[in-house]
């Protein structure tokens, strides 16, 4: 009789699928993670991902209302983002997801104007750099003095090559890396426009005050809206809860693994251990200290977990209001004007009714207070009570007769929203010294502040990194 073991399949390798393909692992689902996972896995590897929570996105991903699910129109998010036409890695990805960013994406020229109307910014449809010129020259509620300091601020950086250094000024001579302060007096800007203009697009980019955020990343965020094609500069609003804008059609793609909190990450010769689970490679994709904890000990990466254990976390804060009647801003976007001492301070109001198209019943707004550290051990209460006297008083022109009447609000505070984005900070690359192993995430060497498009493009390059290390195209 025929001896039937003779007829068994070649047994599988642990770290391969059943079809053969090299499974990978990818630790954490937020943005640049899921990038992680799409560029591996279009490289030919059976991908697994491990999230600690429930909900994929990370640190821009949907949550529950504390108040049910009945309390907004539609769901909140863990803070309200905005998105620029220069993230063309995140909307390249939304389309290779089958995710339009046309239907999910509302498109706009670069406007920035205030709710009480004082001050408004536009970008012409013109090529660039003219567009951001005539913007600037253009702008409503400034002196024709700053004005032209603006443009001239401008251009000498674009001269410089967007080297942030002063006027004459080598990087030694403005101290290696300036502030954006510092760049902002050595330029002469008016105090009219950088109160504004330069502090809210500091703060909204950087999410790190002028005083302490690095120069060279604000100009690189000036420099990819203003000195790029003009679309660059565009607005791009999410219609849609961030979650579902394309964390989750790129998740589905994977076996994901939510509520699974990674204890422990080993690399061996040839394959990497997720909790004893064997892959031919994997990528951490998690915030910086926790990246710190998982690296396994090695002589050669004690200065990079030395440097993961130094980020520096702000908090940003989103009030999210239900109104008792119908309300439409200008524009689904305005900025707030702060004054710390009484409360007020929001930077910018999104008006969730327009973007979302849920319940013409009542009107929806999200109030956004960037580097939030003022709220930190505060009275939730009082904290919105002083945003909630600041939409009334900044919006009291907008209707006939000002804001309805607030019939529920709620306020999330992410207290590890970005990394604090200070000169000389020391960000490692994808690389580690195993070439089994990647790191990703909008903090790493980016060359960017902690954006969505610097998470994407972060995921994407240690997905490909890995890729083209072990071989597989």
């Amino acid at each position: 009789m025929e001896d039937l073991r003779d007829r068994r399949p070649d047994p599988v390798a642990p770290d391969r699928g059943l079809n053969g393909a090299p499974r990978a692992a990818v630790v954490g689902a937020g943005w640049a993670g899921l990038a992680a996972a799409h560029a591996l896995a279009s490289r030919g590897y059976a991908v697994t991902v491990y999230e600690a929570a429930r909900e994929v996105g990370g640190r821009a991903r949907t949550v529950a209302s504390r108040a049910g699910d009945n309390a907004f129109a539609a769901p909140l998010d863990n803070g309200q983002h905005l998105l620029l036409g220069a993230y063309t890695d995140t909307l390249a990805l939304m389309r290779e997801l089958g995710q339009d960013p046309d239907t999910l994406l509302l498109r706009a020229p670069l406007r920035l104007a205030s709710a009480d109307g004082r001050f408004a910014l536009r970008a012409p449809r013109l090529p660039s750099p003219l567009h951001g010129a005539a913007a600037l020259l253009g702008v409503r509620g400034l002196s024709a003095g700053a004005r032209w300091a603006a443009l001239r601020f401008v251009l000498g950086l674009r001269r410089q090559k967007w080297l942030a250094a002063g006027q004459g000024e080598t990087f030694a001579q403005a101290g290696g890396s300036p502030t954006v302060a510092h760049l902002l007096a050595v330029w002469n800007q008016p105090e009219e426009i950088i109160i504004r203009l330069w502090r809210p697009l500091c703060l909204a980019a950087l999410n790190t005050p002028p005083e302490q955020a690095c120069a060279r990343l604000f100009a690189a965020v000036l420099r990819d809206s203003l000195d790029a094609p003009r679309s660059h500069s565009d607005l791009l609003l999410p219609r849609c809860d961030l979650s579902s804008l394309w964390p989750r059609a790129a998740a589905a793609r994977h076996d994901l693994r939510p509520g699974h909190a990674v204890r422990e990450v080993a690399v061996e010769d040839e394959q990497v251990r997720v909790d004893g689970e064997p892959y031919a490679a994997a990528v951490l994709a998690v915030p910086p200290g926790i990246a710190a904890r998982l690296l396994p000990p090695h002589p050669e990466m004690t200065a990079v977990q030395r440097a993961l254990r130094a980020f520096r976390h702000l908090p940003i804060a989103t009030l999210t209001v239900r109104l008792a009647a119908p309300f439409r801003l200008a524009f689904p976007m305005l900025m707030l004007t702060e004054d710390p001492a009484r409360g007020h301070l929001g930077q910018w109001v999104f008006d969730r009714r327009a973007l979302l198209g849920h319940d013409t019943a009542h009107g929806e707004l999200a109030v956004v207070v960037s580097a939030a550290s003022a709220f930190e051990g505060r009275d939730r209460a009082a904290c919105a009570a002083g945003l909630l006297d600041q939409l009334r008083e900044q919006l009291s022109g907008t209707g006939a007769s000002g804001l309805p009447q607030v019939e529920h609000w709620e306020l999330l505070i992410d207290k590890r929203a970005t990394f604090a984005a200070e000169p000389d900070l020391a960000r490692p690359g994808n690389a580690t010294v195993w070439p089994r192993l990647a790191l990703c995430g909008d903090w790493t060497d980016t060359g960017y502040p902690g954006t969505l498009e610097g998470a994407v493009r972060s995921g994407l390059h240690a997905g490909r990194l890995l890729a083209d290390t072990q071989g597989i195209r």
